[in-house]
């Protein structure tokens, strides 16, 4: 979904994309090292993870719960759950939007997208 559909532009880049981008941690802090195809550098943004910190732990702990409610709840209580997960999702993707505001102009569907990969890094990191 986000190579096919996004909303994906650093900040007084003229030129355009398409563009590569490599997310990935160094020392608690997000790093989008943005190429372009042909490898050559647009720009490299570091982010601090502490803002985003506290809402990957609850989304974590949500998703949990929603995976335990899967095999014993009723459907109510299902959703319940997953209404959520869907904002605490929703609230990352937010701080993620705001924190690159200036920087690389993305819309919220690509920011949810983002906030995905950051928490599949975050797990794995």
């Amino acid at each position: 979904d986000l190579i096919e559909d996004n909303s994906f532009q650093p900040v007084n880049d003229e030129r355009g994309g398409p563009y590569v981008l490599k997310l990935s941690l160094a020392e608690s802090r997000l790093v989008f090292a943005v190429t372009r195809e042909d490898g050559s550098a647009v720009m490299t943004h570091i982010l601090s993870l502490t803002p985003l910190r506290r809402i990957v732990k609850d989304y974590y702990m949500i998703c949990e719960s929603y995976y335990a409610a899967i095999r014993t709840a009723t459907p109510s209580q299902i959703e319940a759950i997953d209404m959520g997960r869907r904002g605490l999702h929703n609230e990352g993707s937010q701080t993620l939007l705001d924190r690159l505001n200036g920087k690389i102009d993305i819309d919220f569907d690509t920011a949810r997208r983002l906030f995905t990969l950051v928490c599949v890094l975050h797990w794995r990191g």
